[in-house]
Parts: structure tokens; sequence; C-alpha cells
């Protein structure tokens, strides 16, 4: 397996920073963030075009709007057209 980091939150503490990478083999975008509170996750849930609560094994997160630039460079990592 093959992980590229792409960034971290540029306001980070160096305690459960925001983090991005992303792994080439399978093109997927790695984040580590902020888990979202209870009621973000409700609100989800209920606006979810599946109609249906969020399964086991996934969650909601919230991602600092300054990551947008860090989010932007691990789209341009696996996008075939900009590598």
């Amino acid at each position: 397996m093959t992980i590229h980091f792409v960034g971290i939150d540029p306001e980070t503490d160096e305690d459960g920073c925001p983090t991005v990478w992303v792994d080439p083999d399978t093109e997927d975008m790695l984040v580590q963030s902020y888990r979202a509170d209870e009621e973000t996750t409700a609100a989800c849930d209920a606006l979810s075009p599946a109609r249906a609560p969020i399964p086991p094994g996934e969650t909601v997160i919230r991602i600092p709007a300054r990551m947008i630039p860090i989010l932007r460079k691990a789209c341009d990592e696996l996008d075939p057209g900009v590598r």
C-alpha cells in the first residue's frame, strides 16, 4: 500500500489535527478530521438521499473550510487528467 501525505490543517495544534492523504493505488482520499456532533449527524441523517440512517462503519466528519486548498491538492493528485 502506497499512501501519500497531502496536507495537514494549517492551524494545527499538533493534537488531533485534520489531515489528508491519498492512495494512488485505489484512487481513494483518506481524511482524518473532527467527528460531527450529534445534532449535525442527525441533520445529515434526516437529509440523506438514501433515506436511511448512517450505517455502522461510517460517520459524518467536519472538515474545516481552511483545508479546502489541501482537499483540492488531493483531488488533483487523484485526477488522471492532472497527473
